[in-house]
């Protein structure tokens, strides 16, 4: 790239902290350094014209595991594995919504629903046994009883009569989130880049060499926070896990106002500008949404279609205007990874879906691990 002398100077030398991925990790993170260390030089590398992965993608829910997820999850963590999950996630959007305010996020505590169809018995039995038990683990996080009964008020067909409701599950807008993020980023004179894809890099024993499609660069410290784009540079195990998402155009006297999950969590909705925003069924081909490439297939947008068409506004006249699709990161284990993985490089990612609850808490602990 012909580079000028000024450019070189001011956006690409003396780099302090080098931040791979501008989502809500990497930018959390960039926040709590210049808090940190306020004459540092932080620069924020995306490959996206926006943040490419999951955090201008998502769904803007405000949660902390449905249910059946949480149930799920004990069967592969301890019960202490699972508090502390949700207990970070608690703690995570309590830290977004301190940074950036309610107002701001258009924060709402509109209560989460689970659904279960008609035909699911022995998964509604199993939440509906085991109620009281999670609500008794998960009391000292929220001083009340997080899962409670409410009947079918919203009328959706093929549902049974009644929801498990979580009165503390909240929505936020995902676009004010990241715009606010953003403009607050670039007011403490943190630097991003865009469309600037790093390949590879080098440690060195004061600094890494970055290798970009565009320029190299030299940093004392890189900091990667690309999530479900993170094996592309790093070897952790964090596969990438694509969600599909469609929206319908504004629906008049819509009723449905909530946060929303059905299928153990693999197809989710919530309302937004008078519009049903719908995404989920990864499930239907688990092996074929492991990627990195932002499009939609037929056999689950299909399946979203019908769900919309039958079971949330069947008696509704709708048209759906947009469809997209957002990476997210997992593993074999819902814990995030962060950690430092040599002298001068960290890396904070697989956020399992929960970005929006802990991407901050994460990017936080991350600015942490560097002394």
């Amino acid at each position: 790239m012909n580079l000028s002398y000024w450019e070189i100077k001011s956006w690409l030398s003396h780099v302090d902290f080098c931040i791979v991925g501008s989502g809500i990790v990497g930018l959390s993170c960039a926040l709590d350094l210049k808090k940190r260390f306020p004459k540092s030089k932080i620069l924020i590398l995306e490959k996206g014209l926006l943040p490419q992965g999951a955090s201008t993608k998502n769904a803007g829910f405000a949660c902390f595991g449905s249910l059946s997820e949480l149930l799920d999850d004990l069967k592969t963590h301890s019960e202490e594995e699972v508090f502390q999950l949700v207990k970070k996630r608690s703690d995570g959007l309590k830290l977004l919504r301190q940074t950036l305010g309610d107002k701001t996020l258009n924060y709402q505590q509109l209560g989460g629903y689970e659904l279960f169809s008609k035909g699911d018995n022995d998964l509604f039995e199993d939440c509906l046994s085991n109620k009281e038990r999670i609500n008794k683990l998960l009391k000292p996080i929220f001083r009340d009883s997080l899962f409670s009964l409410k009947d079918n008020i919203f009328n959706f067909k093929h549902i049974k009569p009644q929801y498990i409701f979580n009165q503390f599950e909240g929505q936020i807008d995902t676009g004010y989130m990241m715009e606010a993020l953003l403009q607050k980023t670039q007011s403490n004179g943190i630097k991003i880049l865009n469309a600037i894809e790093v390949k590879s890099f080098l440690e060195l024993s004061q600094s890494v060499k970055v290798e970009t499609n565009v320029f190299q660069i030299s940093t004392s410290k890189l900091i990667i926070a690309t999530n479900g784009f993170a094996s592309q540079l790093i070897n952790k195990s964090v596969k990438p896990a694509r969600a599909q998402v469609l929206i319908t155009k504004p629906i008049e006297n819509l009723h449905i106002k909530g946060t929303f999950h059905l299928d153990r969590g693999y197809y989710y909705f919530r309302n937004i500008d008078n519009r049903i925003l719908l995404g989920g069924g990864r499930n239907l081909d688990f092996k074929g949404e492991e990627t990195t490439v932002l499009n939609q297939t037929k056999l689950i947008q299909d399946r979203l279609d019908t769900i919309l068409r039958t079971t949330l506004l069947p008696n509704t006249t709708f048209e759906v205007e947009h469809r997209w699709s957002g990476i997210m990161g997992i593993g074999n284990q819902k814990k995030a990874i962060v950690q430092q993985l040599s002298n001068n490089v960290y890396c904070g990612v697989r956020l399992g879906g929960m970005g929006v609850a802990i991407g901050s808490s994460i990017g936080q602990e991350l600015s942490n691990l560097i002394e």
